[in-house]
């Protein structure tokens, strides 16, 4: 049962990314989001073009709103599993929700064996990993918190990363819930041996996309963000 708590959700076979979640997917990613994103908050995307032809890449975007993860999937030719923290799917309905987009869940400060084993069944399927380099939500008009896990995971499953620069979400959250939203997505990045590198060019490439400015995790305190607690509440 979807409903089922006891179940783990940390770890997902090819087999689970079935025509059942894909419909699924598609018609609340596809159709609605699209229809509303686009009717109501102007949605602007720019860049498919880039968008490889087949799986073999790492959907990376940065990260402003909880509508980041299912405008991504709209936009986006194929289908996107994202990875969402472990404590969402205490919550009932949410865990059968994001369940049924195909999210799996992962602890944020320790990306485990079931994460990589996990991506790996993702790639066996028609289906791509999305993850936010940034872990959680960022501050607007900035790039903080990024860390390595992304590149280390792109370097273990020999995928490139695919930058995505999101504008405008977070003002679409809220009442009167209009606003404009602008996507740009980025030309793939290759893997790396040396996951400094391709964190670097991803921090590059999101800057150039968006035209935020990134700020290292030691002048994080300039923001009024001083640990990892403080910036979920964002």
């Amino acid at each position: 049962m979807f409903w089922d708590k006891d179940k783990n959700y940390t770890k997902r076979t090819a087999k689970e990314y079935n025509i059942w979640r894909t419909i699924f997917q598609f018609i609340i990613c596809k159709i609605f989001y699209m229809i509303r994103l686009k009717l109501v908050y102007r949605l602007e995307v720019y860049g498919l073009e880039n968008v490889p032809k087949d799986n073999e890449y790492i959907v990376c975007p940065n990260h402003l709103s909880t509508l980041d993860p299912p405008m991504i999937a709209g936009i986006l030719p194929r289908r996107v599993s994202f990875m969402a923290k472990k404590e969402l799917f205490d919550i009932p309905f949410i865990r059968w929700w994001i369940d049924w987009l195909g999210t799996f869940a992962v602890n944020r400060e320790s990306l485990g064996p079931s994460t990589i084993k996990t991506v790996m069944e993702i790639k066996k399927s028609k289906w791509v990993f999305g993850i936010f380099p940034q872990g959680t939500r960022g501050v607007p008009g900035t790039i903080t918190g990024v860390t390595k896990g992304f590149a280390g995971l792109a370097k273990i499953t020999k995928c490139a990363v695919l930058p995505v620069g999101i504008v405008g979400t977070q003002e679409a959250k809220h009442i009167p819930f209009t606003g404009k939203v602008i996507v740009k997505i980025g030309k793939p990045i290759p893997y790396d041996d040396n996951p400094d590198v391709v964190v670097q060019k991803w921090i590059d490439a999101i800057q150039e996309l968006t035209g935020f400015k990134y700020i290292p995790h030691d002048d994080n305190v300039n923001l009024g963000v001083k640990n990892s607690d403080e910036r979920k509440k964002l």
